[in-house]
Formats: C-alpha cells, structure tokens, sequence
C-alpha cells in the first residue's frame, strides 16, 4: 500500500463520522423546531395561558378597527376589562359597547391621535392611573406607500412611530414590574422580519419592533414580565382592502384567536400555523441575496400599484 491508500484508509472514516454528526445535529435542530411549532400552534390551542393573571386590565392602541380591535374584543372575551385607544370616538363607543353587550366586560375608551404632540401622554397616564394593567397591546402603526417605491418616492412621514411603541411601554411597565407581572404584545410584521427594498421605512420601523420586543423581554422576564412580539403576513382588514379569506389570508378575528393562544409559548411568533409556514417557505424561496438584488427590486418596481401592507393600524 502507497502513502496515497494510508491517507484514505484514515481520512474517509473522519469524513464519515462528521458527515453522520452533522446530519444528526440538523435532525435534532428540524425535530426540535417541529416540537416548537407543535407546542405553538397545536398543544397551545388546547393548553391556554389564562390571562387574567397578568392583571385586571389590558390596554389596546388602534382599538377601532382589523387587528386592534380583535385583539379588544378576544381578550375581553377571555375575562379582561378593555381600554380602548384610538382616534375616533364614535368608532371607539361602537367597540366598547359591542364588548360590554357582548361579554359583560368593563370598558374605557381614550380618544388620541398618535400624530399628534407628545402631550399626549400625560392624557393617556391620567386615564390609566391607578387601574391594575395587565396586558398592553402595541398596535398602532405606520403605512408609507401603498406600493412599492424608492426612498425618496415615500411621503415624508414626520410621525416616527416607534416612539408610541415605546412610550406606552413606559406607562404601563413601572406597574407590572410592581405587581412582579405582566404582557406586552407588539404587533410586528412578516416584512420586518428581513430587508426589504422598496419598502425601506416600513420594514425598518417593523424590525425596531422586534428588537424592541426581544430586548425588553431579556431585560425584565426576570422580574415576571413577558414581552411578545407578533409578525403576521397578510390578514383581511380595511388597510388589507379587507381581502377574502383563505388559507393564506386569515381574518382579524381568527388570527388574533390564535395569536393569543401562543402567549406563553413563544415570544416571537408568527401569530398562526399558516403564517409560521408561509414565513419558513418565504425565506427558503426568496433568499437575501435574491431580495437585495438590482434585478428583484426592478422587477418589484414595474409592478402595479398594490394594496397597502399594514395591517396592524
């Protein structure tokens, strides 16, 4: 035997006991995930976290309409009182006595305009003084566009938005941290979750959001608090143009439902099992080399006006 055949006879095995390791490890990471996702979206639907014990009351931004308002009115139905905030009193007294006749639940509504100046804190800090706030649900967001466009095509949007997420965290986490519980659940979305070009000040805004979101929860889970952020696809709403309902568009009602029984679970989520799979073939079939690409963003360019993509307001 050459020196050539010693070398094989003792490279080839080494290369089969990493090869074997390597396909092991991946099983386990693929099973461990599957596990996840099973606890997630299957054993959570019948294994709920009962929220009431965050605290009496939850808190809801852009209580009026699509996502907001499911969120309102499913934690209503789960035994919570409802603040409702928005910009609209009568759609915000509509809200509240839909919950109040339907579930029994107590309700409170603070009419502001998140646009507007920061003075509008100390409004919302008195309405919610002395209530015991259990859960707080960051909903109000932004639409730049309502089609793809170049930075300097978008409006200039003078309301930065990630301010609200975080100065209503401020209001309400000195009482949680109190108490030694807590939720707080910001709405992200699926575009945040990876650059996206021609969508430049929307995803950016939404990765704040799950930075935000993962940070905070690492910094208090100690201290009982549970912060979780929420990354929907496309859900039937009227920024959505209220799109039919399928397998791949959820309704507000039926993603919130779902959503909510992830708490607990995960602290990223996708809100839904549809949403987490569509997310996971997202990311195998349009990778970052091909989403950042010259190529991708002129094709994404030359298409048509499309319907806006937030559907979180």
């Amino acid at each position: 035997m050459g020196e050539n055949d010693d070398y094989c006879m003792w490279f080839i095995p080494v290369l089969a006991v990493f090869g074997g390791i390597t396909i092991v490890f991946y099983l386990l990471k693929f099973t461990w995930k599957c596990w996840d996702g099973f606890k997630e979206f299957v054993l959570s639907e019948h294994w709920q976290v009962d929220l009431k014990k965050y605290g009496g009351w939850a808190v809801v931004t852009g209580a009026t309409s699509g996502i907001g308002k499911a969120y309102a009115t499913e934690l209503a139905r789960r035994g919570l009182d409802v603040i409702l905030i928005g910009r609209s009193d009568d759609k915000l007294q509509m809200v509240a006595k839909e919950i109040e006749k339907q579930y029994g639940q107590k309700t409170r509504t603070i009419r502001v305009d998140f646009t507007d100046s920061c003075s509008i804190y100390s409004t919302i800090a008195k309405e919610l003084q002395d209530l015991e706030i259990g859960v707080l649900v960051n909903n109000v967001g932004m639409t730049c566009t309502d089609h793809f466009a170049y930075f300097l095509e978008t409006p200039d949007i003078e309301q930065n938005f990630t301010v609200v997420l975080s100065q209503m965290t401020r209001l309400v986490l000195p009482g949680m941290v109190e108490r030694g519980t807590g939720l707080i659940i910001n709405i992200s979305s699926e575009i945040g979750a990876r650059p996206q070009p021609l969508l430049t000040l929307y995803s950016a805004t939404k990765i704040f959001v799950t930075y935000f979101s993962q940070c905070l929860h690492a910094e208090y889970k100690s201290k009982g608090i549970t912060v979780q952020c929420v990354a929907p696809l496309m859900v039937s709403t009227n920024m959505t143009h209220n799109m039919k309902v399928n397998s791949l568009v959820k309704s507000a009602s039926g993603f919130v439902s779902e959503a909510l029984n992830t708490v607990g679970f995960s602290t990223y989520t996708s809100g839904c099992l549809s949403h987490a799979l569509q997310s996971a073939a997202l990311s195998l079939l349009l990778p970052d080399w091909l989403r950042m690409s010259t190529f991708f963003i002129r094709k994404l360019r030359n298409l048509p006006s499309t319907r806006k993509f937030d559907s979180s307001i």
